[in-house]
């Protein structure tokens, strides 16, 4: 199985929703970098279930636990461990899927693959996988702000036809966090949280955009060909759970537009650095940074297990139905940001060191 992500900058994940826990172990983080539990476990609590009434009541608590590489608060440069126990599973809530498969989601092609299958809430294809990109992606953000001074900020775009009006370039995480959606129009917001109250009393579920911006980017990140900045991003994002589609920059929309409304032209600002006069681009040409903010929107579909009665299958052949039980989201959406963030800032950041030693013969990097 793919578990491992990244270069030089590589994390692998591990563990199983229901078994004794999840976690990371991150290889290539720069020594002396200054981290604590507590500052990861700031991301790990925007992530974790049961933070409000329109996610999972599972209640985990979701404490991190850094058990190697980091040694009076500092990083040794060696592999970094942490990990989440699992406290709040309840198994037997998942017993009708021992020989039932859920509609839409991993039952039957972890089956065909493996022939086995931990159905214990989804086993490794749970969302609890995420805990693990999210605590690493925590250490990634420290890095790329304090080597080039990044900042990353998803936030909830779009609910089923419910889109928010909000500029990337300006947008502020307290905006983003004033409310549980998630999203920094408060008025759409507002409407938001509405849809997916109705969507829980309907015991259905409902997908959406997360967009997200990375700005201060420095340029020059990225590797032709096959490492191109946005094919890593569409990568991370899709890796996902429950990720459906990817944009950058004009994404789709673009193709509505002529050559001459999409190119971005270039300028020199008043230091002579050369910039964009419009970023269509989304921050990333020819697979390389160019300076610009970055942004891309991830899809999402509605989680697949509802609390609706649906057609399936057995393991054996045989056709039945299924009501599914358990604890879910309703919309993944405000759970998502995170997870978005922290893949915007695993890639940007295993990017920014291999840039980095690239160019530290050349002089070309500060």
């Amino acid at each position: 199985m793919g578990n491992t992500f990244g270069q030089l900058f590589k994390i692998t994940t591990f563990g199983e929703s229901h078994g004794g826990g999840v976690g990371v172990v991150i290889d290539g983080c720069p020594p002396r970098l200054e981290i604590s539990e507590e500052e990861i476990q700031l991301e790990l609590d925007r992530r974790k279930p049961g933070q409000s009434n329109i996610v999972t009541p599972r209640k985990e608590s979701d404490i991190c636990k850094i058990i190697s590489g980091v040694f009076k608060g500092k990083t040794t440069g060696t592999p970094i461990a942490i990990i989440v126990p699992n406290t709040d599973a309840r198994s037997q809530d998942y017993n009708e899927m021992v020989e039932k498969y859920r509609p839409s989601h991993a039952d039957a092609t972890y089956d065909a693959k493996y022939g086995l299958r931990d159905w214990r809430g989804g086993g490794r294809s749970s969302a609890r996988e995420t805990i693990g990109r999210v605590a690493a992606g925590a250490i990634a953000k420290k890095i790329l702000k304090q080597i080039a001074s990044v900042e990353i900020i998803g936030y909830v775009k779009q609910i089923k036809d419910l889109q928010s009006k909000v500029d990337p370039n300006i947008v502020t995480l307290e905006q983003v966090e004033n409310n549980i959606v998630r999203c920094p129009d408060a008025e759409c917001a507002e409407k938001m949280l509405a849809l997916i109250d109705q969507i829980i009393r309907d015991h259905n579920s409902i997908g959406g955009i997360v967009e997200c911006v990375a700005r201060n980017v420095p340029q020059g990140l990225g590797e032709p060909v096959f490492d191109k900045l946005e094919a890593d991003l569409a990568k991370g994002a899709m890796s996902l759970p429950a990720s459906k589609g990817f944009e950058i920059g004009s994404g789709f929309a673009g193709t509505l537009l002529t050559g001459s409304e999409h190119n971005d032209e270039y300028y020199l600002d008043e230091t002579g650095n050369i910039r964009t006069k419009t970023n269509r681009s989304g921050g990333i040409q020819g697979g390389i940074s160019n300076g610009e903010n970055i942004v891309i929107r991830v899809a999402f579909k509605p989680t697949a297990t509802i609390g609706k009665e649906q057609n399936t299958v057995t393991r054996s052949g045989a056709e039945t139905t299924l009501a599914a039980k358990g604890r879910h989201d309703p919309c993944v959406l405000p759970r998502a940001v995170p997870m978005v963030e922290a893949m915007m800032a695993l890639v940007l950041c295993d990017h920014l060191l291999r840039h980095q030693g690239q160019c530290s013969l050349s002089g070309k990097f500060d």
